[in-house]
């Protein structure tokens, strides 16, 4: 069987193990979108800023990377021409800014995980940290979830613009309806389907799963792990007033 060669599947394999990959998206939730630390944790904040986008381009997601950088350079944008705007419309523009500037960034690395971790290497690796299943199931069902609403919002949307209904067309004031009350009753539908098909291939059951992939830590992730353990000692070593720089 080609997929179970060592060869193939070494091909398979993503740069990081699913683990690292939790573990950045964690530390990026913590500090760079919670905006835990202080003035001597900005340098780390925007080394770890940069982090999603250099691993989505050694994975060679150029839509993603390309995505993600517009949305970053429009949330720079906008805080960089706040004080030239009028009151009413600065505050709106702060707002917006900082969310971008903040969010983005974990949304990148939340996108990096989902895109290049497949459903089982993320189980394989939840057993590997001994979570739970009532952790585990719900996360594989969400991996496939959002590909899979995505694909259907394509779908729905090229179906509506066949008939004229879309922003600009000639039947605007019925997107609305025509668009997202299908994608609302769809997404319900895809995640009752997703999770009978979870629970139909044994996620649930007692017994202990064999799984075809392999996963292990390699040199990149013991550096990027080592990098996660080193941002939250700075901050611990910020918060009793020891500082490095």
């Amino acid at each position: 069987m080609a997929y179970s060669s060592k060869a193939s599947q070494e091909k398979r394999r993503g740069f990081l193990d699913p683990r690292t990959k939790i573990a950045l998206v964690l530390v990026l939730a913590v500090f760079v979108m919670g905006g835990l630390g202080k003035e001597q944790m900005q340098p780390i904040k925007l080394i770890l800023s940069a982090l999603p986008f250099l691993l989505l381009l050694a994975e060679k997601q150029w839509g993603r990377f390309l995505r993600g950088i517009c949305m970053l350079l429009c949330g720079y944008g906008l805080l960089y021409i706040m004080p030239h705007l009028p009151a009413g419309i600065s505050y709106l523009a702060l707002f917006c800014g900082g969310i971008l500037t903040r969010f983005v960034v974990t949304i990148m690395m939340g996108e990096y995980l989902i895109a290049t971790t497949s459903v089982s290497e993320f189980i394989s690796a939840g057993e590997r940290l001994h979570l739970p299943q009532q952790i585990t199931i719900p996360m594989s069902v969400m991996f496939r979830l959002f590909p899979t609403i995505g694909a259907e919002w394509k779908s729905i949307r090229r179906a509506m613009r066949m008939r004229g209904i879309h922003l600009g067309g000639a039947k605007a004031e019925q997107v609305l309806e025509y668009q997202m009350v299908p994608m609302m009753t769809s997404s319900v539908r895809i995640g009752e389907e997703l999770s009978a098909a979870a629970l139909t291939r044994g996620l649930g059951g007692p017994g202990k799963r064999t799984n075809i992939c392999r996963i292990g830590l390699r040199l990149q992730d013991y550096v990027l792990l080592a990098g996660c353990l080193f941002v939250v000692l700075v901050w611990i070593l910020e918060m009793i007033g020891v500082k490095l720089w």
